[in-house]
């Protein structure tokens, strides 16, 4: 059987998806947002895909067909995968409903039409008055970019002191072809916590459901460890997913992995947002089912049509850490990586930052220093592992030099 990924050059995730198609025996080919005017450049045979473009893209798949299913990495590669679907003839969630989970402003329109819990919100203009901006907004308030995620460019502010100047650093992150605007809403108390789930015709079902132990409470949200199962009381896991499925209905979200995060109050549950993709980064990895084994084959199963209803979580608990970058530098090596690796509980410790590269933290950054992942008896033995590992590691960050013009 043949399989369409549509996934970016840089995705950890892509080889996690080829190992699992290698071990399913299937036909997987990729499609990415690599150059298009060099030959192969990465030697995988990939469709070249312009993923600002979805439309154009889909027609350089055709040739490659037919396909049997289709799988997306990321937020831009689902849009594509979503027009793709639609022009191939294959089962996956409608482009609008695609490009409504990706976009904060919209997502949020459709859980207020809903009528599920959110925040006051608007858009502001990026050629507006900052000063002009702040004067109106009420405070706590966050500053979010419409389309970026893992909280890249997310910044709470406290005052209008704070709402300029956030102001100014998500102005020059973002891409002025690509947003014209910027999205403020009031800051959401309580904790956070992520959902894994498939939909097949629109029905949730929920693969694991990770508690975030650390106070997400900004100025930035980087997020640092994931726990499942999770901690808390039935009710409360039940209204997560409650709420969770109303959410992918007032998106229109039918077919395919969902990745979602929500905040929990006294007040309910607040839908953060529902992407049209698996968990990220290499965060699969601590996902282990029975009887399929990776979460990636789960989703290559389920994008074939097959029934994976059956599937569990592999009992006891599971954790990662994204290990967050402290300040901006260059890697330049790392101390303590074998001592990190014997905490009982640490079943490994990967290390995704290259010699010579130039890290930036949240809210600029987009990456992480590597991943600790651990398994154990109990959720909090899991955490316990997790910070005593991390704990071993000392990175070394040299200064970066500026560029001279």
């Amino acid at each position: 059987m043949k399989l369409l990924l549509i996934a970016a050059t840089t995705g950890y995730q892509v080889r996690e998806f080829a190992d699992a198609a290698r071990r399913m025996g299937l036909d997987l080919v990729l499609a990415t947002d690599r150059c298009h005017v060099l030959e192969n450049p990465w030697g995988d045979d990939a469709v070249p895909v312009r993923f600002e473009d979805p439309a154009q893209g889909v027609e350089a798949l055709v040739s490659r067909g037919p396909f049997d299913g289709i799988v997306a990495v990321g937020d831009r590669p689902a849009c594509v995968a979503a027009e793709a679907a639609q022009r191939l003839g294959l089962p996956f969630s409608a482009p609008e409903a695609v490009e409504a989970a990706g976009n904060k402003f919209q997502s949020r329109e459709r859980f207020r039409a809903a009528g599920l819990p959110v925040p006051d919100f608007r858009r502001v203009s990026l050629a507006s008055d900052p000063d002009q901006a702040a004067r109106a907004a009420r405070y706590p308030c966050v500053l979010k970019p419409l389309s970026l995620s893992a909280s890249r460019g997310v910044i709470r502010a406290n005052d209008p002191g704070e709402f300029v100047a956030a102001f100014a650093r998500i102005r020059k992150l973002i891409e002025p072809e690509r947003e014209t605007s910027l999205q403020v809403e009031d800051f959401i108390p309580g904790r956070e916590f992520a959902l894994e789930g498939l939909l097949t015709a629109g029905r949730l079902q929920v693969l694991a459901l990770f508690d975030k132990p650390d106070p997400l409470d900004g100025p930035f949200f980087e997020e640092t460890l994931y726990l499942t199962p999770s901690r808390q009381p039935i009710p409360v896991q039940q209204a997560i997913c409650g709420t969770t499925q109303r959410a992918v209905e007032a998106l229109g979200l039918t077919r395919g992995p969902v990745h979602a995060e929500m905040r929990v109050n006294s007040e309910g549950v607040w839908m953060l947002e529902v992407a049209a993709r698996p968990i990220g980064g290499l965060c699969s990895r601590v996902l282990k089912f029975e009887p399929a084994g990776s979460l990636e084959e789960v989703v290559l199963r389920h994008a074939l049509g097959q029934d994976v209803s059956r599937f569990r979580l592999a009992p006891g608990a599971h954790g990662v850490m994204m290990i967050p970058i402290a300040r901006a530098g260059v890697y330049t090596g790392v101390e303590g990586l074998d001592n990190a690796r014997q905490v009982p509980g640490v079943e490994d410790v990967v290390i995704t930052a290259k010699e010579g590269q130039k890290l930036l933290p949240l809210p600029e950054g987009a990456s992480y220093l590597g991943f600790i992942f651990a398994r154990a008896g109990s959720p909090d033995a899991v955490e316990l592992a997790l910070r005593q590992s991390h704990g071993r590691l000392q990175f070394q960050l040299a200064p970066s030099l500026p560029i001279v013009k």
